[in-house]
C-alpha cells in the first residue's frame, strides 16, 4: 500500500529549490495577494510554470495544496481560502501555467484538488485543460506543427504534455543567461514513458491469449476485462437487440464486440482491421469471422473483413454508397485527432440519419482529470460535426485492475485504465 502523501509546505519545497522559485511557491502557498505579493510574479510565463527541481511542485500545485483537505462534502469555501486560491489559479492560467504538469507523486494540480476534495478548484483545472486542448486543436488545424508528424503520432494523454514541454524548453533556452530566472530541472515520473505510434503498432508482432492481446512491447491492445464495456456499447448502439441492422466496426482486436454484433443477426456486418497478425488470425479456417462467416451473409459482401487502415478503407466505403445503422470505433496507437477526423469527416456520410455512433472511450483514462477534460472536448467537437453525445456512466470493477503489473495487468507493460467509472458515448445526428 502506498504511503500517505505529505502535503505540508516543508515537504513540497525542497532545499534544492532555486531562490526565486522558492519565493514564488512560498507566496502562492500563503496566498499573499497584493502589490508587494503575488502579483509581481505573474508578469511572464516562466514564473507561472516554475517547478521545484526535486518535488515538481508548481505554483498551481501550491495554491491548491495550501487550502488543505475539504471537510466531508463541504468544499470549505466559507473560510475564504478557496476563493483566494481560485483567484490565484485564474491569474496563473492567464500567465501560462500548465494545467497538466505533474509533480513527483505523478499528480497534476487537478489530481491534488480531487484528492483533497476541493471540487471548485478541480473544476477550474478541468476548464483550463479544455481551453488548452481546444486551442491546441485549433492551432493544429491551421498549420503543420512538426515536419515528422510527431504530434499526430503521440498517444492521446501525452499530446498536450509534449506541446507544453516544447514551449517551456524554448522559453528556458532564451533565459540561460538570466541567473535569477526560475529553472525547470524536475523530470516527471512519466518522462521516460514510451509511446506507441500507429505505424510502430502495425509493424509489431501480436500475442493472443484468452485474457488479452498484447504487442511485442507488451502493450495491452485489447483485454478481456473490457467485455462488459463492449456489452453496454452494443446495447447503446442497437437498442432492444434489433436484428437486421447494418454494422461497421473499426478495429477487430480480440473480436469481443464483433461477436456480440454477430449474435444480433445483422443484415450487413463490415469489419475494418489493419494489423497483419490480426488478419492472419481471422483468416484461419477455425476463425469465427473467417471465410465461412463471410460466405454466410445474406448476399455477397454483406459480411466482410476489410483489410487495411481505416483512413484508406473508409473513403472506398463512402464511394460505394455504404450506409450503416451502427458504427463503432476502437483503434490502437492513434491519438484523439484521428478519432475526431473520423467522426467529423466520415461519420456524417456513413451513418444512417437515425443511426448511432460510439467508440471505446479510453481518452485520458489513466488520469481522472484528463478523462473529464476529454469528455468536454469531445462534446464540443461533436457539436461542431452536427452530433449530439449522450454519456452513460457505469461502474468498472477495479478489484483486479488497481495495481500495476498485477491482476489483469500481469504481463502488460502499462496500466492504461485507472478509473472506477466508464463513460460510454452514444452519438446521434442533431435534430
Amino acid at each position: 500500500m502506498a504511503s500517505p502523501i505529505d502535503d505540508s509546505l516543508p515537504a513540497r519545497v525542497s532545499s534544492d529549490c532555486p531562490e526565486q522559485t522558492r519565493d514564488i511557491l512560498y507566496h502562492v502557498w500563503g496566498r499573499d495577494w497584493g502589490s508587494v505579493g503575488l502579483k509581481k510574479f505573474f508578469d511572464d510565463r516562466d514564473k507561472a510554470t516554475c517547478q521545484d527541481p526535486k518535488t515538481g511542485e508548481t505554483p498551481l500545485h501550491a495554491a491548491i495544496r495550501s487550502c488543505g483537505p475539504a471537510n466531508g462534502e463541504d468544499d470549505g469555501e466559507e473560510d475564504g481560502s478557496v476563493e483566494e486560491a481560485l483567484e490565484i489559479l485564474h491569474e496563473l492560467f492567464l500567465s501560462g501555467a500548465i494545467w497538466n504538469d505533474v509533480d513527483n507523486n505523478n499528480e497534476t494540480p487537478g489530481c491534488v484538488a480531487w484528492r483533497l476534495g476541493r471540487k471548485s478548484l478541480y473544476n477550474q483545472c478541468v476548464d483550463a485543460g479544455v481551453r488548452a486542448e481546444l486551442l491546441f486543436a485549433l492551432m493544429d488545424s491551421y498549420e503543420q506543427l512538426s515536419s515528422d508528424n510527431e504530434y499526430e503520432e503521440m498517444a492521446e494523454d501525452e499530446v498536450e504534455v509534449e506541446a507544453e514541454a516544447d514551449q517551456k524548453e524554448a522559453t528556458e533556452a532564451e533565459q540561460d543567461d538570466d541567473e535569477e530566472a526560475p529553472q525547470l530541472k524536475f523530470v516527471p515520473p512519466s518522462a521516460g514513458e514510451k509511446t506507441v505510434t500507429s505505424d510502430q503498432y502495425l509493424e509489431s508482432s501480436l500475442t493472443y491469449d484468452p485474457e488479452k492481446l498484447v504487442d511485442s512491447d507488451r502493450n495491452g491492445v485489447m483485454m478481456a476485462w473490457e467485455t462488459d464495456i463492449m456489452k453496454r456499447s452494443v446495447e447503446a448502439l442497437i437498442p432492444d437487440a434489433q436484428p437486421g441492422k447494418r454494422i461497421l466496426n473499426i478495429g477487430f482486436g480480440m473480436g469481443i464486440i464483433d461477436g456480440m454484433f454477430a449474435e444480433l443477426k445483422p443484415s450487413r456486418h463490415h469489419i475494418i482491421e489493419a494489423h497483419p497478425s490480426v488478419l492472419e488470425h481471422l483468416a484461419k479456417p477455425e476463425s469465427r469471422f473467417g471465410p465461412s462467416w463471410e460466405k454466410s451473409g445474406p448476399e455477397v459482401g454483406a459480411f466482410e473483413v476489410l483489410p487495411g487502415k481505416w483512413q484508406d478503407v473508409v473513403p472506398k466505403l463512402l464511394q460505394a454508397g455504404e450506409v450503416y445503422d451502427a458504427i463503432y470505433f476502437d483503434t490502437f496507437g492513434e491519438d484523439y485527432s484521428q478519432l475526431r477526423t473520423f467522426f467529423s469527416e466520415w461519420v456524417p456520410g456513413l451513418l444512417e440519419q437515425d443511426g448511432r455512433f460510439s467508440f471505446f472511450n479510453g481518452l485520458g483514462a489513466d488520469r481522472r482529470i484528463c478523462y473529464d477534460v476529454y469528455t468536454k472536448v469531445v462534446e464540443m467537437h461533436c457539436a461542431d460535426a452536427g452530433l449530439d453525445v449522450e454519456w452513460e456512466e457505469s461502474d468498472v470493477d477495479m478489484s483486479n485492475l488497481g495495481e500495476e503489473g498485477k491482476g489483469e495487468w500481469e504481463g502488460v507493460r502499462r496500466r492504461y485504465w485507472t478509473l472506477d467509472k466508464y463513460r460510454l458515448p452514444t452519438c446521434t445526428f442533431m435534430g
